[in-house]
């Protein structure tokens, strides 16, 4: 029995580690999708006109390029009837708006027209809070050894909130992101935490945070869990997660990405 197993581990070790050949993997290619990416992030204390949508499609699998959408018609308008027009500039895909006036509370309806085909979504823009303080712990994390950096700011009054954190550190390429609700601290202080053992001295951690709607928080719960997803190639596929953004023309031919509105605070931390 003893040699029986020590010949099918030989077997297996040379079929691993002493062939290497390149596999050319056939995949389905399924009709490209409009992917919308509309944000619309008021930054505190600015007048918040200039905004952007960014359009795009989706691709094969293996492309290296995502191609851009340059000939639709993107335009925002409030409850009033006014329209703010976005415009394609020289970034393809990229369209702009110079004259977007936000308010607080006020419902937008997004309207993008493409491919014979129109697409809407309505949103409120949201109040954020401010951050009131930053503290910072050099023996933070499992271990101690970590900078452990809290941002702390006051819940939104007599409602239910959820808010979109992010964390921009200087050592990574791609910002960390998170969501969090009132649920048990309504009307308390609340607080984002980030630590990293790579920060030091002079460092600079940006937060961001914008109020964000019940069903962009749950749709972000799910985006950021798949985004985290480490189990393969061969693992279960995940699912394609649906916006708010409606094919008023083809109902099944739906669009991915979210229209959102809100306030934006940024706060930037010096570490000591």
């Amino acid at each position: 029995m003893k040699h029986f197993k020590y010949s099918l581990f030989v077997l297996f070790a040379f079929v691993t580690f002493g062939c290497e050949e390149v596999v050319d993997v056939d995949l389905n290619t399924a009709p490209p999708r409009l992917v919308i990416e509309a944000s619309i992030n008021w930054l505190r204390d600015t007048p918040g006109n200039i905004q952007a949508v960014k359009l795009s499609t989706t691709t094969d699998y293996f492309s290296q390029e995502i191609p851009p959408v340059t000939d639709a018609l993107v335009s925002v308008t409030n409850s009033e009837g006014t329209t703010f027009t976005f415009t394609q500039i020289e970034e393809p895909g990229l369209y702009i708006c110079t004259d977007f006036v936000p308010v607080l509370n006020e419902s937008y309806t997004l309207t993008v027209v493409y491919d014979g085909e129109t697409y809407t979504s309505t949103e409120r823009l949201l109040a954020t809070p401010e951050v009131k303080r930053v503290e910072q712990r050099n023996d933070g994390g499992v271990l101690g050894d970590e900078v452990e950096v809290k941002f702390f700011f006051d819940d939104i009054q007599n409602e239910t909130n959820f808010y979109f954190l992010g964390i921009f550190d200087p050592y990574k390429v791609i910002p960390e992101y998170g969501v969090l609700e009132d649920r048990f601290f309504e009307n308390n202080e609340m607080f984002g935490l980030y630590f990293s053992e790579e920060l030091k001295t002079g460092d600079t951690l940006t937060f961001t945070m914008n109020g964000v709607s019940q069903n962009y928080f749950n749709y972000l719960n799910i985006l950021l869990a798949q985004a985290g997803n480490n189990a393969g190639p061969f693992s279960t596929p995940t699912s394609t997660v649906r916006g708010n953004i409606i094919n008023q023309t083809n109902f099944d031919n739906f669009a991915l990405g979210y229209f959102r509105l809100s306030q934006t605070e940024v706060n930037e931390y010096i570490i000591e």
